[in-house]
């Protein structure tokens, strides 16, 4: 073969790859956030031969509450809009001289979402529903919900199918199924939200505190159960969940103080801190750490 055509083949072997490799990456995010949905629903409007649009739940407000946390400026009426049957109880994070009174505010605009959860755990932790929902502010699209998996990343269109009696029996279930970003064996291995100190300043003086050494078990300290340090934590992100009252409860209304204490207090800015409280979740509600 002349050197000219040997170098055609090689070029055209590398390009190919380069295409299957692109190829790859596009359909795994194109079924990851769901590209066909957004192309049915767009030509589904087009043609108006009916709407990917949620309608808006209806009946009395039952025993489960969405919590949330919001700017001042964001726009949440779509919770009371879409999802009348829920109560609610949103955070603003940043009020100014002219937000209401009877507005409900966190103490402090730090650790992302996890300031006005665990503010209303600790307000409300002899009066809980019985099913918590923790949930952002944003309702929908790809571009501010990729995180959500529902149809269009739509908030409303999860909480109306929200399984509430799965949540009673399970305690605590994270919103987001699919395991990137936060939960791949490379992510959970490699951790760097985790460390060994975040871990000793959020559950030292906790019903849990840590254990001396790190290992894969827990073990019984007194009347305290002591937290050894794992090898690996890892969670679906983006702190999106539920819980039930009675594993809230599992916990004193005092751990919730110090963890919203560690929050206030760390020198770990709004988003580090945030991002701590993410992937820590499903430990404090007694999951494993994997």
């Amino acid at each position: 073969m002349k050197c000219g055509n040997r170098f055609f083949v090689a070029i055209s072997i590398a390009l190919f790859t380069i295409f299957l490799t692109l190829l790859n990456i596009v359909t795994d995010r194109w079924e990851q956030y769901r590209g066909s949905e957004y192309v049915s629903c767009q030509l589904r409007g087009f043609m108006k031969s009916s709407s990917c649009e949620p309608k808006p739940s209806v009946g009395e407000v039952g025993d489960k509450v969405i919590v949330m946390a919001k700017m001042e400026d964001e726009d949440t009426s779509w919770v009371e809009d879409y999802l009348g049957d829920w109560q609610r109880a949103i955070y603003t994070v940043n009020p100014s001289a002219n937000t209401p009174a009877d507005t409900l505010v966190t103490p402090l605009n730090k650790g992302h979402e996890a300031m006005a959860y665990l503010t209303y755990v600790i307000d409300n932790y002899d009066k809980l529903a019985s099913t918590i929902v923790f949930l952002h502010s944003h309702r929908s699209g790809f571009l501010t919900a990729w995180h959500v998996d529902s149809p269009m990343h739509d908030n409303v269109w999860a909480m109306q199918h929200l399984q509430l009696d799965f949540v009673q029996e399970n305690g605590y279930v994270n919103l987001r199924c699919n395991w990137n970003p936060g939960c791949t064996k490379a992510q959970r291995k490699n951790n760097k939200h985790i460390t060994w100190d975040v871990w000793q300043e959020l559950f030292t003086n906790t019903s849990t505190p840590p254990a001396a050494a790190a290992a894969d078990s827990d073990s019984e300290t007194g009347e305290k159960k002591a937290m050894y340090m794992p090898t690996e934590v890892g969670a679906a992100c983006c702190a999106q969940f539920a819980v039930s009252k009675k594993q809230v409860q599992q916990r004193p209304k005092d751990d919730y103080i110090q963890f919203r204490r560690w929050v206030i207090e760390t020198k770990k800015d709004d988003a580090h801190s945030g991002r701590v409280m993410e992937y820590i979740w499903h430990v404090i509600f007694g999951k494993n750490a994997v």
